[in-house]
C-alpha cells in the first residue's frame, strides 16, 4: 500500500477507503459463506466439525456496524521489512480490530496485533520506530467524522494530547464493556503482548485498564498462537456472573470466539451441588493452603500395607507374590508421591510384572497380554482393593467435615483444635446429595480429586479481580494451568473478602506460578482525578504503601458529597441525585449497601422508574443500574450515585474489609459521582 500525497479533502478519500474497506469484509464473508464441502468430507463426523468451523469464521468476519473497521493509520517511512534504501517509499497501514483484504489478497486493514501495528501504540517522538505520520480516526455512530494528525518526523511540532484519544477513553458508556483497541497505551501495549509462556500479573488500581489489558491480552495470544491455543485452550476467571456478562462481547468484537468464561465456582462444582454458606471464619480456614496438606494425608491414610500374599492361579500352575514384596511396591508407589488414582491403576501392573518374573523363571514366554490378564485377575483385584482401595472425592471430604475423629487424624499439628472445630459441620448430612455444600467446600473437593486424578490443564488463563481468591482456590486455577501460563489481575486495595490476598507474591505462589512477573499499572485513564484522589484517602487505612492511582483526567466538577440533614429524606434525596445524573448521557449506577437496596428499588418505582440489575445491558431507553455494593466490583459506569457510605462499610463482617468495599463502589465512576449520606461520614475519608 503505497503511500501518495493526500487529496484536497482528506477525509473524504478515508470514508471512501472504509466503504471500499467493508466491501472487502463483506465478501470476505461471502466467500466463506460460499463454500461447498460436500466432496471434501470423509463422513459426516468430518462434515460437521468442519463446518462448525466455517460457521465460527463467518461470526468472526461480522461487520459490526458501530464498531469502526479501523481507528488508525501508520504512514512508514521506508518499506516494512525492505531494504530502507535512501529514497525509498513508505508504506501506509489502516490499523483496526480484523485483518481485512481486496480481492488480490492486498491488506486493505491490518490486526491490530500484528507486528507492523506496534508501533501505533509504541512510537513517540523520541522513538518513532520509522513512523512518518500517526493518524487517528473519530466516528460517530459508525460513521467516519474527524481524523486527526502526529507528524512524528518533524522535531518543530509542538506534542499535545490527542483530543480524539481523550474522547474516545472518555465516551458515554451504554451496554457491555467495549475493546479499548484504539486507546492502548504504550505500557499497556507492552503487557498485551508479553510472551505466552510467561505468567503476568497486573497490579492495578481503579481506572487504569487492568481487565482490558488481560482481555486484550488474551485476543494477543490467540493470535500470536493460535493453532497451539486451539489445541489446549484458554479460560476468562471472574468474580461474579454479572462481571462476567459484563466482560462477555470483549472478545467477540475483536473476532475472537472460542474463550470459555467461567467463576470459580463454575470450576469446582462439577461434583457437588453448593446450597449452603460458611461463616467468615469457617471459609478463611477452608480456604487456607494447610486444608491441602490435611486432604493429602486423609487421601493417603487409605492405602494399608499388605498382610498377605497374593496366589494367583493360570491353568494348573499358582505364582505366589510374598507380602513383603507387595509391601515394596506400595512403599515405592508412595515414595513417588503419584496421583492417588495412577497409583491404583499400577499397583495391579506391579503385582502381574513380578508374576510374569516368576514365570519367564519357570521357563515361560509371557507377553504383554498375559501382565494385563494376571492385572485383572480376581486375586489381583482383591488385593489392590484392600490395599489401595479407590476414593471419592466427595465422600472423603464429607467425612473429614463430619467425622471429628478422622478429621482430628489427619489435621494434627496443622490446625488447632478449635480450627477443627469450626469447619466441622453443625448438622452431618448422611450423603453426598442430601449435604449443604458451601463454596469453599467445593474447593476441598476439587482439590481431592486432583490428588486422584490430574486435573486438565488450559493453555492460558486469565484470572480477573484476583485479589479475592483464597488460597486454596488459587489452587484450583492454577491446576487448570500447571502446564500453561496464566495472566493475573487485580488491585489488592480491593481485595473485599475475609480471605483476600495480602502480596501477590503469596497468591503466584500459591497459583503455582512464582516465577511469574508482577507489572503496575499506576496511570488512571477512566476514574475523573478529583473522584480518584478522594478514594485514596482510604489507602493508608485499606493497603499501607500501596500507590495511588495518578489520574490523567481533570473533570471539574465530577464529584460531589452531600450530607442530606434528614435521614428520613434519604432515598428521596436519591431518587433526586439519580434524575439529575439520567439528564447526561450514558450510564448511571446507582449503589448501595445491599441492605438498602429494596428500599432504594421500592423509592425508585414510586418515582416511575425502572432499574437494571448489574450485568444486564444499558440502553438508550434504560440507563439506571441499581448494584448492591457486593457486586460492584469490575463494573463502571459514567455517572455514580452512591447512597450511604457509613451502610456499605457497615454491611461487612470488619472494617477494613468495610473501607475496601467502600474504596470500590467510589471509583466506578467515569465521569461523575455524587455521594449521598444522612450518617457521619467514615472518619477515614478525612
Amino acid at each position: 500500500m503505497p503511500a501518495h500525497e493526500e487529496s484536497s479533502n482528506p477525509l473524504v478519500r478515508e470514508r471512501a477507503h472504509l466503504a471500499a474497506s467493508r466491501a472487502a469484509l463483506r465478501a470476505m464473508r461471502e466467500d466463506v459463506q460460499s463454500l461447498d464441502i460436500r466432496d471434501v468430507t470423509a463422513n459426516w463426523v468430518n462434515a460437521a466439525v468442519l463446518q462448525a468451523q466455517i460457521d465460527d469464521r463467518i461470526k468472526a468476519l461480522a461487520d459490526l456496524a458501530h464498531t469502526p473497521l479501523f481507528f488508525g493509520r501508520l504512514d512508514y517511512l521506508h518499506v516494512v521489512g525492505a531494504d530502507k534504501a535512501e529514497g525509498s517509499e513508505g508504506e501506509q497501514f489502516y490499523i483496526g480490530r480484523r485483518h481485512v483484504h481486496d480481492a488480490h489478497g492486498d491488506p486493505m486493514v491490518i490486526d491490530w496485533r500484528a507486528p507492523v501495528s506496534q508501533p501505533f501504540y509504541q512510537a513517540s517522538r523520541n522513538n518513532p520506530l520509522d513512523v512518518g505520520r500517526r493518524r487517528r480516526f473519530g466516528y460517530t455512530g459508525g460513521e467516519l467524522t474527524a481524523y486527526e494528525d502526529e507528524h512524528l518526523d518533524d522535531p518543530s511540532e509542538t506534542e499535545q494530547t490527542s483530543k480524539l484519544l481523550q474522547a474516545e477513553i472518555e465516551r458515554p458508556r451504554v451496554g457491555p464493556m467495549r475493546d479499548i483497541v484504539a486507546t492502548i497505551q504504550p505500557e499497556q501495549d507492552e503487557i498485551v503482548r508479553s510472551g505466552l509462556g510467561g505468567t503476568v500479573c497486573v497490579q492495578g488500581g481503579p481506572g487504569t485498564g487492568k481487565t482490558a489489558v488481560g482481555l486484550h491480552r488474551v485476543a494477543f495470544l490467540l493470535y500470536a498462537h493460535r493453532e497451539r491455543l486451539a489445541r489446549t485452550g484458554t479460560l476468562v476467571v471472574g468474580p461474579n456472573r454479572s462481571f462476567l456478562h459484563y466482560i462477555e462481547q470483549v472478545l467477540p468484537a475483536l473476532g475472537e470466539l472460542e474463550v470459555k468464561q467461567a467463576t470459580v465456582e463454575d470450576l469446582v462444582t462439577a461434583r457437588v451441588e453448593v446450597r449452603g454458606t460458611d461463616e467468615a471464619p469457617a471459609a478463611v480456614i477452608k480456604g487456607d493452603a494447610r486444608m491441602a496438606e490435611v486432604l493429602r494425608r486423609a487421601v493417603r491414610s487409605h492405602v494399608t500395607p499388605p498382610t498377605e500374599s497374593v496366589m494367583v492361579v493360570r491353568g494348573s500352575r499358582r505364582w505366589r507374590v510374598p507380602a513383603y514384596e507387595i509391601a515394596e511396591m506400595v512403599t515405592e508407589l508412595l515414595a513417588r508421591d503419584m496421583r492417588y488414582g495412577a497409583a491404583h491403576e499400577a499397583l495391579p501392573q506391579r503385582i502381574a510384572h513380578a508374576v510374569l518374573v516368576r514365570m519367564e523363571e519357570a521357563g515361560e514366554a509371557p507377553d504383554d497380554r498375559v501382565q494385563n490378564a494376571v492385572a485383572r485377575n480376581p486375586a489381583v483385584k482383591a488385593a489392590v482393593k484392600a490395599i489401595w482401595p479407590a476414593v471419592d472425592p466427595a465422600k472423603l471430604v464429607l467425612r473429614l467435615l463430619t467425622d471429628a475423629d478422622f478429621l482430628a487424624a489427619h489435621a494434627a499439628g496443622t490446625l488447632t483444635d478449635e480450627e477443627q472445630k469450626r469447619i466441622l459441620m453443625e448438622k452431618p448430612a448422611r450423603s453426598v446429595k442430601s449435604a449443604r455444600w458451601t463454596a469453599a467446600d467445593a474447593v476441598l473437593i476439587d482439590e481431592a480429586a486432583d490428588l486422584v486424578a490430574r486435573t486438565h490443564s488450559l493453555g492460558h488463563v486469565v484470572i480477573d479481580e484476583a485479589q479475592d481468591l483464597s488460597p486454596m482456590q488459587y489452587r484450583a486455577v492454577g491446576r487448570r494451568c500447571s502446564t500453561g501460563s496464566a495472566t493475573v489481575l487485580g488491585d489488592l486495595a480491593q481485595g473485599t473478602t475475609p480471605w483476600s490476598t495480602q502480596s501477590w507474591e503469596q497468591a503466584l505462589f500459591h497459583l503455582g506460578k512464582a516465577d511469574a512477573v508482577v507489572e503496575e499499572l499506576t496511570a488512571g485513564f477512566r476514574v475523573p482525578r478529583e473522584v480518584i484522589a478522594y478514594a485514596s484517602r482510604l489507602l493508608p487505612a485499606i493497603s499501607p504503601g500501596l500507590a495511588p492511582v495518578e489520574s490523567v483526567r481533570e473533570t471539574p466538577g465530577s464529584l460531589s458529597v452531600r450530607e442530606v440533614p434528614d435521614a428520613g429524606g434519604l432515598d428521596a434525596a436519591v431518587v433526586a441525585a439519580c434524575e439529575e445524573s439520567l439528564r447526561h448521557e450514558g450510564s448511571i449506577g446507582l449503589i448501595a449497601a445491599d441492605a438498602r437496596i429494596p428500599a432504594l428499588a421500592s423509592a425508585l418505582a414510586g418515582a416511575g422508574h425502572v432499574c437494571l440489575s448489574p450485568g444486564e445491558e444499558t440502553t438508550a431507553e434504560s440507563r439506571l443500574t441499581l448494584v448492591p455494593a457486593s457486586l460492584a466490583k469490575g463494573l463502571e459506569y459514567d455517572y455514580v450515585v452512591l447512597d450511604e457510605p457509613a451502610a456499605v462499610v457497615d454491611g461487612e463482617p470488619d472494617e477494613r474489609t468495610g473501607l475496601r468495599r467502600l474504596y470500590v463502589a467510589l471509583t466506578r465512576a467515569v465521569s461523575g459521582l455524587v455521594v449521598l449520606h444522612a450518617a457521619p461520614l467514615p472518619e477515614q475519608l478525612g
